[in-house]
């Protein structure tokens, strides 16, 4: 019994370290907008979490994101590519820890540490998009070291 036990477990660990892609997550979904992401770290997944995709469409709405640090983050900086049919159309980067700038309350968290955000989020836009398109987000910290890093799909159909 053991040995198959043991077997069974054996196998469980190569099946885990055989797969080479995170699951995708779903952030929400609703009649006219639909958002899902997967980590593109192939080490480390992370949890995003939206209660109303209609909120997104308001400047302020609440997520609950969780991630164990990796990497410290002394510095942390995001870029985003906003993809359309396999082509960036878009990218956008900004510095959100840094010296003199601390955009975050998690700026300066070390290695190993849980960051767990609850709370309001401004996007800093007035509508989303509308169509189908992939927004590519990677953090990055002082070391240039990949903190965090996901490919969020987005298919929206709403009408501002």
């Amino acid at each position: 019994m053991k040995t198959s036990n043991s077997l069974l477990f054996l196998l469980v660990l190569l099946y885990i370290n055989a797969s080479t892609e995170w699951p995708t997550h779903t952030v929400c979904k609703e009649d006219n907008l639909e958002i899902y992401y997967k980590s593109c770290d192939p080490q480390q997944d992370f949890a995003l979490s939206i209660d109303h995709c209609s909120d997104i469409a308001t400047h302020t709405f609440d997520i609950r994101a969780a991630i164990v640090l990796r990497h410290s983050i002394k510095e942390l900086y995001v870029k985003l590519d906003m993809i359309i049919n396999g082509k960036t159309v878009l990218t956008y980067s900004e510095t959100l820890c840094g010296p003199g700038t601390s955009k975050l309350i998690f700026c300066g968290k070390k290695k190993g540490e849980h960051l767990y955000y609850e709370g309001p989020v401004i996007l800093g836009i007035k509508e989303i998009p509308q169509g189908d398109y992939t927004i590519s987000a990677k953090l990055t910290n002082q070391d240039h070291v990949i903190v965090a890093c996901a490919d969020f799909t987005v298919k929206n159909n709403l009408d501002y």
